[in-house]
């Protein structure tokens, strides 16, 4: 277990630092979930402009848009490392799609969280099994239920820490730090796409809009997923 006085240090350092100094504590046991948006590619690549030995991997829910895969494509050709990749089970999504309607996820809450469960949640629990740190791209600014999140939190259901480096970071930090370093990001993120998730359930914001009242705009909700919820089970049954 990490003591206050080490997660102080990290927190305290800057971010190839922070994410370096975590990996020492956890030698082959740290992760990071890229879902390819402006967040995830800056921490991308601190991590692999500086060899760091953190695993990265994102989940292909099946539903992506074309951009996100040629983004995929651009950030493994620009770095040369790999991004380990990983999809839904296809029986769940067989089931889903008979049972429920392949898009039956506009009908009801219960169902849109269901189809992200299938897509997302469990593809990210095989992800994370054997990790001790989980490294996402979150930041305070993106939604209300992130504004309170620490940097660094314990996982009592997955017995494991989640490591928020980005978490103090304003947009503009995050949009300087692309530009200085010419990361390669989604070009819809330039269309108005602050917020990207699958094609079916992503739209373009209006000026002034909350940055994820693109995601699951047709129903009024936490704009969560279920991945970075506090407190929902969402370990494998």
């Amino acid at each position: 277990m990490l003591t206050q006085e080490q997660i102080l240090e990290i927190e305290k350092s800057s971010l190839p630092e922070a994410i370096q100094r975590v990996a020492e504590l956890f030698p082959g046991k740290v992760v990071f979930s890229s879902s390819l948006g402006q967040e995830d590619q800056v921490i991308t690549d601190v991590i692999f402009k500086n060899n760091l030995p953190v695993k990265v991997f994102t989940l292909d829910t099946g539903r992506l848009f074309y951009e996100a895969y040629e983004l995929l494509d651009r950030t493994m050709a620009r770095y040369k490392k790999p991004i380990h990749i990983y999809f839904p089970e296809a029986a769940d999504v067989e089931e889903f799609a008979n049972k429920q309607g392949i898009n039956s996820f506009y009908e009801s809450v219960e169902n849109r969280k269901l189809c992200c469960h299938i897509r997302k949640v469990k593809p990210l629990n095989r992800a994370l099994e054997g990790a001790q740190v989980w490294i996402t791209g979150l930041r305070a600014e993106q939604s209300d239920n992130r504004h309170d999140m620490p940097m660094i939190e314990w996982l009592p259901d997955r017995n494991m820490y989640k490591f928020n480096p980005l978490i103090r970071w304003s947009y503009e930090q995050m949009i300087d730090y692309i530009k200085a370093n010419n990361v390669p990001y989604n070009p819809l993120h330039d269309k108005g796409f602050i917020s990207i998730g699958c094609a079916p359930c992503t739209r373009a914001i209006e000026p002034g809009e909350d940055a994820r009242a693109g995601r699951w705009w047709w129903e009024a909700s936490h704009k969560e997923c279920g991945l970075h919820v506090a407190g929902v089970e969402v370990k494998n049954n």
